[in-house]
């Protein structure tokens, strides 16, 4: 595939480009255009590895994830010696340097985002917390110390990433779904978000809510189990239930279970409604 030297690649381009076999990408001379093109589509918010279709679902987009991992089996390990602290990384992915256009708060302390993330206007980064590439970070969102936002990870607008969360990351199979965190959720300090969960608008997680994609879900509210899905609005408590069996009953061993106790109100916020779910 011929490349488009003198100006940058388009999306659509890009689109076509990552498209085919890795066999096909890897072998082509253009990739070296591609790849930062790529990266600065995904940092201007241009493309992204995950999108909402019109009926609500999150779907990954394959050609973007496919082109991440080409970055990765294309390019060796070159030091960064001007990075603080020293650091040693694959050359296709160097740390972004922020500048304030870009208007995102990066406060000192040892924080890195990598090349590739996507970070809205009034963004704050407390130190240390790290942000991969491919991953979306919406305006206004808080990312406090200790925590992770994974590659290819969806975050929104106006969102609390409490202290020492960690939003887990997916590049392989480049067609799972990573996890999406859409606006105005709150996650309490320590919870733990893996294996492409969704939590949906306003939602708040209790500290050390911890979901997979397999995790039940006990809506107490409304009566229901749910899996890989937080409703919007839902707030989520750490809970347990018994675990079956005379010997688990015997020792009194319970199982976690995450419930949802209520549903915020529109005028409620979440530091209000969990200390009232907490009480």
């Amino acid at each position: 595939m011929s490349g488009t030297k003198g100006r940058a690649m388009t999306s659509s381009e890009l689109a076509r480009f990552f498209s085919r076999p890795m066999e096909d990408i890897l072998a082509d001379g253009a990739l070296a255009e591609a790849l930062p093109a790529l990266l600065s589509a995904l940092e201007a918010g241009a493309v992204r590895a995950a999108e909402r279709a019109p009926d609500g679902a999150w779907n990954a987009i394959v050609w973007v994830k496919t082109g991440i991992l080409a970055g990765f089996r294309s390019t060796g390990i070159v030091p960064f010696a001007e990075w603080p602290g020293g650091a040693a990384d694959k050359s296709a992915f160097p740390p972004r340097r922020l500048v304030p256009a870009d208007e995102v708060r990066m406060v000192p302390g040892g924080s890195s985002v990598r090349s590739g993330a996507r970070l809205g206007k009034g963004v704050v980064i407390m130190p240390p917390a790290y942000i991969n590439v491919g991953a979306w970070v919406g305006e206004g969102t808080m990312v406090d110390s200790h925590a992770l936002v994974g590659s290819c990870a969806q975050v929104g607008s106006r969102v609390h990433v409490s202290a020492g969360v960690q939003i887990g990351g997916v590049l392989e199979p480049a067609g799972a779904r990573p996890v999406v965190v859409e606006d105005g959720v709150f996650l309490g300090a320590l919870c733990g978000l893996v294996e492409g969960v969704v939590v949906r608008s306003r939602a708040v997680l209790a500290p050390g809510t911890i979901l997979s994609a397999s995790t039940t879900i006990y809506d107490l509210v409304k009566g229901e189990e749910l899996r890989g899905e937080v409703p919007a609005g839902a707030v989520v408590v750490p809970g347990s239930r018994p675990a079956k069996g005379d010997f688990a009953a015997h020792r009194g061993i319970s199982l976690y279970a995450p419930c949802i106790v209520k549903y915020r109100d529109e005028g409620t916020d979440a530091a209000t409604v969990l200390e009232e779910a907490l009480r």
